[in-house]
């Protein structure tokens, strides 16, 4: 069982760090290396699009690997997917910039953006499924939270290489330095396929395998299943997970550039963002321990209010143009509140969808909510703030509306505990 949660933690330690070092990258970075003959509005703009479009291909990368997850086995599609991610940041890193080939280059970029996603999108439910199944039901919120975590402990990985690598190289870091961290990739994908290869596939699965003829006469496409018998839990577990990505898109790729912009230095604002990745580390294991014991609902009830009440005080701290104020507010909404959020979402959805299409399933709905909640969200954020003509109250609206939605869904949802009475698998 350590060996299939080390896996499961360290392979989407790996994935994350290659698709948040992109986020990053786009707050800071690509406007001026790809979109350089922009004006910088402009310019952020165009960046936060190229990162919409691996939040558009996440839920496309669920479908597909969802697919073959539940047809050929969870192992096999998590090899494939930390295949496709480190050969697309490896190729990043490696790629020109538009002084150099003209509008070649954001159009390579959107498309090595576009295979990340793929990837990511069948990444999640791979290793949330792989800890979950090996798990025994008393301890499944805590073992999923294994793969949740890799999340933020992957942005932690990639904000503290990319802040490393810019006070290494200084003033060549827009030149050149920012491709190191997405060469280094190419290390990470190397210890990350050496550990996966070694775990064991689910026994879930395996159990499945032992009616492989009468599963696949019965189901041969997991998609038209979960979309016949399963629409409203697909619809429900979406609505519920989009607060949680909004949070993220909002506090850790816009506020980065707004931070930055009111003057707050770039090499603290990244080891702000480290420091909240660790808070959302410990407090997602110790909320999916709590979501074992009282219930997904409860826990996420409990994020999705404190949530709520946090928007405007956040949004007043990340103006304020001081590194003490960014701190607060992306230390407590994302290391605190998201990390309450992440700790039983894994779980919450898994449970809802049974074994056989369990994999289509919570990709399908969780990867739906990151393109809806994170991938729009900062360009969102930055569109309303031009609309309310430069103030932030529209986007304080916002984050509150997402989140408020997100709770009712949460309510009108059930326990993983009843529906496992239903369906023991």
């Amino acid at each position: 069982m350590r060996r299939v949660l080390g896996s499961s933690l360290i392979g989407s330690v790996i994935e994350y760090y290659d698709f948040i070092l992109y986020a990053t990258a786009a707050s800071l970075i690509f406007d001026k290396v790809f979109f350089s003959n922009l004006s910088p509005a402009v310019a952020l703009f165009a960046s936060f699009g190229t990162l919409a479009v691996g939040y558009i291909a996440r839920p496309l990368g669920g479908i597909v690997f969802g697919h073959y997850g539940d047809r050929i086995g969870r192992k096999k599609m998590l090899v494939l997917s930390m295949l496709m991610m480190g050969g697309a940041t490896v190729a990043i890193g490696l790629l020109p910039a538009t002084a150099q080939i003209g509008i070649a280059a954001p159009i390579i970029l959107v498309s090595l953006r576009f295979i990340q996603g793929i990837s990511v999108g069948g990444e999640w439910g791979g290793a949330t499924l792989m800890a979950l199944e090996h798990a025994p039901a008393s301890k499944r919120g805590f073992a999923a939270a294994f793969a949740n975590a890799g999340g933020p402990a992957g942005g932690l990985l990639a904000t503290f290489v990319v802040s490393g690598v810019s006070a290494a190289t200084g003033s060549q870091f827009l030149e050149w330095g920012w491709r190191i961290p997405f060469l280094l990739s190419a290390v990470l994908i190397l210890i990350g396929m050496i550990v996966r290869l070694k775990v064991a596939e689910s026994p879930v699965f395996q159990e499945l395998e032992a009616m492989a003829e009468e599963r696949r006469e019965k189901q041969k496409t997991p998609l038209s299943q979960v979309l016949r018998l399963h629409p409203r839990v697909v619809v429900v577990t979406l609505v519920a997970s989009l607060g949680f990505y909004a949070m993220q898109g909002i506090l850790t790729t816009w506020g980065v550039s707004v931070a930055v912009a009111e003057g707050v230095d770039r090499s603290a604002v990244l080891n702000i963002k480290g420091v909240a990745a660790v808070v959302t580390i410990v407090v997602c294991f110790a909320a999916a321990r709590l979501s074992d014991r009282f219930g997904r609902r409860a826990v996420l009830t409990v994020g999705g209010i404190a949530g709520v009440l946090w928007a405007f005080p956040a949004l007043q701290l990340m103006h304020n143009g001081t590194a003490w104020g960014f701190a607060l507010a992306v230390i407590v909404g994302n290391g605190v509140i998201q990390g309450i959020l992440a700790g039983p979402i894994g779980a919450y959805i898994s449970e809802q969808f049974p074994a056989p299409v369990r994999y289509t399933g919570a990709s399908l709905a969780y990867q739906g909510a990151s393109t809806l909640g994170a991938g729009f969200t900062p360009m969102i954020a930055t569109a309303l703030v031009l609309a309310g003509g430069g103030g932030y109250a529209l986007v304080g609206a916002f984050w509150i509306a997402v989140l408020a939605i997100g709770l009712v869904a949460v309510r009108m949802s059930r326990e993983g505990a009843e529906l496992r009475q239903k369906r023991p698998a």
